[in-house]
């Protein structure tokens, strides 16, 4: 993996104790976490810093392919998952996409994302009536697929911020409130089986 100048590390832990401490004071935009870390487990960690640490994006680096993790890493909230044998190629894109709000996931697990079908959290379910413009739709497919907002604007060829009232409008129309929710919506829509 070559380095990116507009990145920076801010922190490094060896555990997840040790990674809460590091998250709390630092604050960071983006946190990579192994699931495999000593001390306590990677999920568990992971519901702590979106608690903890609301507006950093977290972005998951492991060798698990197991659909049990996949599932359980999507229902807590967060945004990327890459696996360690792609990370070489994938994890800058990967900590780029979520860094400006977007989902990233290991293109050797989208497919098995898709096989997952519609997830049910504590009664809460996604609402698939809403009614959505073809522009709206198209904008939280290409979101939810990790494109930024300004990514999304140079496909469609519109502002910037006319995407953001689309993805705004889109989500509100849907009760949505997290990227999380999102993705599960597009995982139900079939929308990540797309090129």
């Amino acid at each position: 993996m070559q380095a990116d100048p507009t990145m920076q590390i801010i922190g490094e832990a060896k555990d997840g104790q040790s990674a809460l401490r590091l998250a709390a004071e630092l604050k960071p935009d983006v946190i990579v976490l192994d699931l495999s870390m000593p001390g306590m487990h990677g999920i568990r960690v992971a519901q702590t810093l979106l608690m903890q640490c609301p507006s950093s994006h977290i972005l998951i680096l492991t060798v698990h392919e197991d659909q049990a993790y996949l599932r359980r890493l999507l229902e807590v909230g967060v945004s990327g998952y890459v696996l360690k044998r792609s990370a070489s190629e994938e994890l800058i894109t990967a900590i780029r996409a979520v860094a400006t709000g977007g989902i990233y996931l290991d293109p050797a697990i989208a497919a098995m994302v898709v096989k997952l079908g519609p997830h049910r959290k504590s009664g809460h379910h996604i609402r698939l009536a809403a009614e959505l413009s073809s522009r709206e739709g198209e904008v939280l497919q290409l979101a939810a697929a990790g494109y930024s907002n300004k990514e999304i604007s140079s496909r469609l060829q519109v502002g910037v911020k006319t995407i953001e009232t689309y993805k705004t409008r889109a989500m509100d129309k849907l009760g949505f409130d997290t990227r999380a929710q999102l993705v599960r919506y597009a995982i139900v829509k079939g929308w990540l089986d797309s090129p």
